[in-house]
């Protein structure tokens, strides 16, 4: 069981070509939103395949501010999956992304791509502390920050089948137009 503090920034981002990062690891998620537990806390279970193993996790948050929240998240097997999908949230469909893990100077990053779009996705960085620097690749457009903006959250997404602002703005291989 993982069980402390995380504090994460999120940032929209035009879709980099993926060849140009030193990718880790690649693996398919499908996240489902449970009723929330004690205090209000966000509950889901993801099934991860990874390679030729599949994974499956049950994950509590806490949200203290936007950037931080205190997380339990530890493995289940299959069986408690199955169960536990079963207190799925009516009103949040599940949603299906592709997270790209990679390193850029000593910076773990993680790029979260969706189905719904093949021009935005999703980069988080996990830090140490919330005002600490991030040194973004090159390769990436960041169109806005969008830590603590619950429009951006995977569950608001997943029920809207898209991004919040779908026509932000026209990104191309080249950047922004």
């Amino acid at each position: 069981m993982i069980k402390g503090y995380e504090i994460e920034r999120k940032f929209l981002v035009g879709m980099p070509d993926i060849s140009l990062l030193d990718v880790r690891r690649r693996i398919a998620i499908t996240q489902t939103y449970l009723v929330s537990g004690e205090n209000n806390a966000q509950r889901r279970v993801r099934r991860i395949i990874d390679g030729d193993k599949v994974i499956y996790t049950f994950t509590e948050k806490l949200f203290l501010t936007p950037v931080t929240r205190q997380e339990m998240e530890y493995e289940i097997d299959e069986k408690e999956y199955g169960r536990l999908v079963l207190q799925a949230r009516d009103d949040c469909a599940p949603i299906e992304k592709v997270r790209y893990c990679f390193s850029y100077r000593d910076q773990l990053f993680e790029l979260d791509t969706y189905p719904f779009s093949d021009t935005l996705a999703i980069l988080e960085r996990e830090l140490d502390r919330p005002e600490q620097d991030i040194d973004f690749p090159d390769c990436f457009t960041v169109v806005k920050e969008v830590t603590g903006d619950d429009r951006y959250s995977n569950a608001a997404m997943a029920t809207a089948g898209t991004f919040p602002e779908p026509d932000i703005l026209n990104v191309t291989e080249n950047g922004v137009n």
